[in-house]
């Protein structure tokens, strides 16, 4: 049986190195996902790179702009950060969602979108608030939108010697705000049946001028619903937009029959998530204005 590699880089340019001409190398941001796939025979890389240890993937930045995300920064560390959870609560609650304590000293978002699974929490999250990914590989450094990421369940668009290095969320702008919610069998630590993010602005009058839906568990990735957006914009979230918004999330989803829900169930409550999720959204424009 071959020996299990394991490299801890200090900075871009030897992760980079690490990587290089390495198709059977894993990349370990927090291990919470990685470690458990290995344990089960999912996984079986040569090579795993500890990516903790450098500074670009550790750090968070949060200015004019807007928050840029090291990929490795913990869950724990965001959900503390006020000033983040002010501007982003949705997203913060999403990431927040992710296991126990104990993952959340180790789990970030770049790894929960890096993994891949159709019900990441924190990915709907992203795609509501506009996220990108900053990449960088031999070729130089490249970004995607959150939603053009991930390929299929447990398939991102990184080549092999690529690294996400940050995510970035634009600023909110004036009367904004944003929410996720999903639907689970237990009380907590379980995998989303459904799960909605939506991101709203409104105007002095209450009338939505811009919104963003995204909905997770229901596809193969987690998927921006134009047609709901839509139809929250130029109203005022009243029960018909509402309705219509969440008709097009629902026939937006693209779910599987399985043990934890069937296609018609899983459909159903995705099209309710996004109307509670767009109502809570608008109650925490309400409450800061």
């Amino acid at each position: 049986m071959p020996l299990l590699q394991y490299e801890a880089p200090t900075s871009l340019a030897q992760a980079r190195q690490a990587l290089a001409g390495r198709s059977d190398a894993k990349i370990l941001a927090g291990g919470t996902d990685l470690l458990v796939q290995m344990r089960l025979g999912l996984r079986d890389p040569a090579l795993v790179v500890d990516i903790k240890h450098v500074p670009e993937l550790m750090e968070i930045t949060l200015g004019e702009q807007g928050l840029r995300l090291g990929a490795a920064v913990p869950g724990a560390v965001v959900t503390d950060h006020p000033e983040i959870g002010q501007l982003y609560p949705g997203f913060v609650e999403a990431l927040g969602l992710i296991g126990s304590s104990q993952i959340q000293g180790r789990c970030s978002a770049g790894g929960n979108l890096c993994n891949a699974s159709p019900a990441a929490d924190c990915v709907p999250a992203l795609i509501a608030n506009r996220a990108t990914c900053n990449i960088m590989g031999p070729d130089g450094e490249r970004t995607v939108a959150v939603e053009a990421f991930n390929t299929g369940p447990a398939s991102n668009c990184l080549a092999a010697d690529e690294i996400l290095v940050s995510i970035d969320l634009p600023r909110p702008g004036p009367r904004s705000s944003d929410a996720y919610l999903r639907f689970i069998p237990r009380t907590e630590m379980d995998i989303a049946v459904a799960g909605a993010a939506v991101a709203l602005s409104l105007d002095e009058a209450g009338v939505c001028i811009d919104a963003r839906v995204a909905i997770g568990a229901v596809a193969p990735t987690a998927l921006l619903v134009p047609a709901a957006a839509d139809a929250l914009i130029g109203g005022t979230l009243d029960e018909d937009s509402l309705n219509r918004a969440s008709a097009a999330a629902s026939e937006a989803a693209a779910p599987i029959t399985d043990k934890r829900g069937t296609v018609e169930y899983r459909k159903k409550v995705v099209g309710v998530l996004v109307r509670r999720a767009a109502g809570v959204a608008k109650a925490r424009i309400e409450a800061t204005s």
